[in-house]
């Protein structure tokens, strides 16, 4: 321990306790408001493992430390962390740092209550419901349901469970292995949110994912064909490639029964993707299929998951041609837009989404495009039978006495799986308070034009190929360096191409300059994803990002 004074203990000496939180929000300010979102500061400052380990002295010891130690700490952990608020933070599908969603977090963290019951968070519950009121206004709903998650995945597994309870509701009381083997269909643009989770043992436990284009059946394997109690079966699902053109058309024509258990036994029958949005053959998926469906693999299907806005090539699946079918067949249509969600609040933009008030269920992750702050993450529900209570509650004794005194249906902690909930609804409901719907629709609109900005910018130069012409924010793109320019017939280009984007991912981190997303999609090798986000941003920035990418890779 260092040779100064130890910090003497802060409680009944509230002069004390005011200090020491006037000094650190003073840090906050100074290293993670201000500099944090100076182009003239890095975006980060990298150091090895071993070495901020050192930087950090992260070992806890039996004595305390001096106020100014505890301090140091604090300027030390803002320095050496990643700034999401800056503006050449392009990594994820969260950056920036609205002041007013600020507030709201700060004095969701002072306040540290639960959001179980109207009892101990009062404010929070009418707050929380009037925020999920306006977001399934949004969506086109007058009515329904909803509760904050933590997290879009916690959402989509939720509407996965809520499907499954609304069509075996006996299932809590009879258990899962009276259950038949069941089918969600989703595409394989939706990443880890909808892929079922084996740790998941009471969420998902009898689901058998699936690709929403492919709807192949994915019959078990010998040696894993039974479902274990409360688990998840282990399947293999069979690929789903072909990249093509533009529109879905949906199942146009009706094969008969032996022509579907035919063209699935063979293989034959393979969607396409366009743009990362799924591109249906011209066949019309009739009640014959799904019957046909049941007898070749043993699985219902139940639920089929619609995506606004992937995570890669930002693309939204068409939801009035998927809603035609999942009405058709009785399927609930739930809607991943975690991160195209906030689209709705563009009069500009908000077709993409069109059809998504059909939807039973939609995901919608605030803390994305909106930048109200991680975490903030929204699951809406068309119903109004309180099947979030229904399905997931538990009736604690302890929390959920029926005898209280106020309307015991303000507690909405039997909606959820968890005991305990943060509140996320203050720092949303600040932030649209100072904005007005009118402030965030700008925001969206101008992340559009920025994006835009800077596609058109790219084409201007030599060393930039597009992946696609981005419907979304999200500009996919390769940075073809000098020695590759005009190669393309090479056999090794594509090989050596991939291995571009890594390199510049490294060099721009370790400089600070910038930080940029990239990866492989399908067939294709590595390449860059620069998310628009940030409300603060210019096309000063998307110049900068250009030139910066040029400066980087010139002697590759």
């Amino acid at each position: 321990m260092a040779d100064s004074e130890a910090l003497p203990s802060l409680a009944g000496d509230p002069v004390a306790v005011e200090a020491l939180l006037r000094a650190v929000f003073g840090v906050v300010v100074d290293e993670a408001i201000q500099k944090g979102t100076s182009v003239s500061q890095k975006v980060c400052e990298w150091k090895e493992p071993e070495e901020l380990k050192q930087l950090l002295d992260l070992e806890l010891r039996s004595q305390g430390e001096s106020q100014k130690q505890i301090l140091e700490r604090c300027r030390a952990v803002i320095r050496y962390s990643v700034k999401t608020g800056h503006p050449r933070f392009f990594n994820q599908l969260f950056s920036g740092l609205d002041p007013h969603a600020l507030a709201g977090r700060i004095i969701t963290e002072s306040l540290n209550t639960s959001q179980y019951t109207y009892e101990i968070a009062p404010v929070f519950v009418l707050m929380e419901e009037e925020v999920l009121r306006k977001l399934r206004a949004l969506v086109g709903w007058s009515s329904g349901d909803g509760i904050f998650c933590p997290g879009g995945s916690i959402s989509n597994m939720y509407a996965v469970n809520l499907a499954r309870y609304q069509r075996y509701p006996d299932c809590k009381q009879r258990g899962l292995r009276t259950l038949p083997p069941l089918a969600l269909f989703t595409s394989k643009e939706v990443g880890k949110r909808h892929r079922p989770n084996p740790g998941l043992l009471i969420l998902i436990s009898s689901q058998l994912s699936r690709d929403l284009p492919g709807l192949l059946p994915a019959l078990p394997t010998s040696s894993k064909a039974s479902l274990p109690p409360g688990g998840c079966a282990s399947f293999q699902s069979r690929s789903v490639t072909t990249p093509s053109r533009r529109e879905l058309r949906f199942w146009d024509l009706a094969p008969t029964v032996s022509e579907w258990s035919r063209l699935m036994r063979e293989g034959k029958w393979s969607p396409r993707i366009w743009r990362g949005r799924l591109v249906w053959p011209r066949l019309r998926l009739t009640f014959h299929f799904f019957e046909t469906f049941i007898l070749d693999s043993g699985a219902v299907p139940f639920l089929v998951s619609a995506t606004s806005g992937t995570t890669v090539l930002g693309a939204f699946d068409p939801l009035e041609a998927i809603a035609d079918v999942c009405q058709r067949h009785g399927l609930w249509l739930h809607v991943d837009a975690a991160w195209g969600g906030s689209v709705l609040l563009s009069q500009t933009h908000r077709h993409l989404l069109d059809g998504i008030q059909r939807a039973d269920s939609v995901a919608w992750n605030p803390h994305k495009l909106l930048a109200a702050g991680l975490q903030c993450s929204a699951l809406l529900l068309q119903d109004t039978s309180n099947l979030l209570k229904r399905c997931h509650g538990s009736q604690a004794s302890y929390l959920f006495q029926q005898d209280k005194f106020y309307d015991v249906a303000l507690d909405t902690g039997d909606k959820v799986v968890q005991c305990g909930r943060r509140v996320d609804c203050l720092k949303l409901w600040l932030m649209w308070k100072a904005q007005g719907d009118q402030g965030l629709e700008r925001r969206i609109d101008q992340a559009f034009v920025l994006a835009r900005y800077l596609v058109e910018e790219m084409k201007k130069r030599e060393g930039f190929e597009l992946v696609m012409e981005p419907e979304f924010v999200n500009v996919c793109f390769w940075f073809v360096p000098p020695s590759l320019r005009g190669k393309q017939e090479s056999p090794d280009y594509h090989e050596r191409l991939s291995k571009v984007a890594p390199v510049l991912k490294e060099r721009m981190v370790k400089e600070g300059s910038m930080m940029i997303g990239y990866q492989p999609h399908g067939t294709r090798g590595n390449f860059f994803r620069v998310v628009v986000a940030n409300s603060a941003l210019t096309c000063a920035d998307m110049d900068f990002l250009l030139n910066e990418l040029e400066r980087l890779g010139q002697d590759l």
